[in-house]
């Protein structure tokens, strides 16, 4: 094995200018195929952020227009979601896979008041206890809403930590403010907890039991929307055919023709799981195929320079084989050197790539834009992991054995009497 490297060294260095122009082309398709794929990566990070702020197994569905007439009613109505359709949820066929179901309502532009310290623009939010697990909600100090606010219409809320720190004057000792009274308006209510606010984006939204809301603004039963989790509906399939016996109960709950797809909506966020990973599936293969493209160029090169050299070097080979030498060692050779180049000058590629995209983490990484008023990032840790240099690894050891099997069975081939001739 050492004689073998020996000899690989012996010829890459009497060819130094020649091997390092076909090794940058080798570098280089590597150094692409990590850069593309470490953006990849990044931009699929930033299409998906803020998806883990909710359960995955969660549908949101609410109302829409009537396209169709039924039941002599004409079409363009608005279809209106009500409490009953909650209840709805809760019986079969729907309730063997329907875990929590809630929904949400805002009303803002209020100023938030503790003592003497206070603060504008807050929104109060009416919302049911499975709020918190669906928005995977965390709780620094106290709890959220729960079963017993909603049955006694309790008026208590729920404050973010960063409403709480202003209270606090920077101060993280959340539990201070429990059991506090607070200003919201004209209403009063009890801190029963302090929740983790989002920090991209100014979070002043305050939580209080729905039937409070209901109660203080004298709601009627419509709702905008109701969210739920599920469980079971485990195929695109399943949960298109879920979709479709809801939306045409509901539907019919209100009047409208059951096949209607406008009359209400549905978002789940289980089958757009399912989309982003083929999007991000496709996106990688495509990238990959770019990127090896790109390799093909440094290939043909190392193939390239690899026959040159057997031609070189044809009078030496047939040497070799007239004192016994067997077609394999000749080969061997060949292969050798073109799998050193090839590898070598991948590895210089690879970590220049992965260099490369760390530079974008720590740069375009760190660098957000406004979208609807909050704050997003262009790229979310485009990096390469520790499977990506093993993929290639394997590529460049194929891609140089491929490079090298052509020429390595022309100089197989050679047969001595000839090979002596050769100039």
């Amino acid at each position: 094995m050492h004689d073998l490297f020996t000899e690989v060294w012996e010829s890459v260095r009497r060819n130094k200018l020649r091997t390092c122009l076909t090794g940058f082309a080798v570098a280089w398709g590597i150094f692409m195929i990590i850069v593309l794929l470490g953006a990849g990566n990044g931009l699929m990070g930033a299409f998906n952020q803020g998806g883990d702020s909710f359960a995955s197994n969660t549908m949101m569905m609410g109302g829409g227009m009537t396209t169709k007439p039924y039941k002599g009613l004409k079409e363009g109505r608005r279809v209106r979601l009500s409490m009953s359709d909650m209840d709805l949820l809760e019986k079969e066929p729907f309730k063997q896979y329907v875990d929590q179901v809630t929904t949400n309502y805002s009303q803002g532009g209020y100023t938030l008041t503790y003592g003497k310290l206070y603060l504008n623009n807050v929104s109060l939010n009416g919302t049911f206890p499975g709020y918190a697990d669906m928005n995977r909600i965390v709780m620094l100090a106290g709890r959220f809403v729960n079963e017993k606010d909603i049955q006694e219409k309790r008026k208590v809320i729920v404050l973010s930590h960063l409403t709480a720190k202003n209270f606090l004057k920077g101060s993280t000792d959340y539990a201070r403010l429990l059991g506090e009274k607070v200003k919201v308006g004209s209403f009063v209510f009890k801190v029963v907890g302090i929740r983790q606010g989002e920090e991209n984006r100014d979070d002043r939204d305050l939580y209080v039991p729905y039937s409070t809301i209901k109660t203080i603004y004298g709601l009627d039963n419509h709702i905008d929307e109701m969210t739920f989790t599920f469980h079971g509906l485990n195929t695109e399939e399943a949960n298109e055919a879920f979709e479709k016996e809801l939306k045409a109960a509901v539907n019919t709950a209100h009047d409208a023709a059951p096949d209607d797809a406008s009359a209400t909506w549905v978002w789940n966020r289980f089958t757009q799981n399912l989309q982003m990973e083929k999007g991000s599936k496709i996106l990688h293969t495509a990238l990959w195929i770019i990127g090896l493209f790109t390799l093909l160029g440094g290939i043909v090169g190392v193939s390239n320079i690899m026959l040159i050299t057997v031609k070189e070097r044809t009078h030496e080979f047939g040497i070799r084989k007239a004192i016994g030498a067997k077609p394999w060692s000749i080969m061997k050779l060949i292969v050798a050197e073109s799998v050193t180049i090839t590898a070598f000058f991948g590895y210089i590629g690879m970590v220049l790539g992965m260099l490369t995209c760390t530079i974008m983490d720590k740069t375009l990484g760190q660098s957000s834009t406004e979208v609807f008023g909050q704050s997003v990032r262009l790229l979310v840790n485009p990096t390469v992991g520790l499977d990506v240099a093993l993929e290639a690894t394997l590529v460049l050891i194929i891609a140089g054995t491929i490079a090298g099997m052509a020429p390595a069975r022309k100089a197989a081939k050679i047969r001595p009497i000839e090979a002596l001739r050769a100039e």
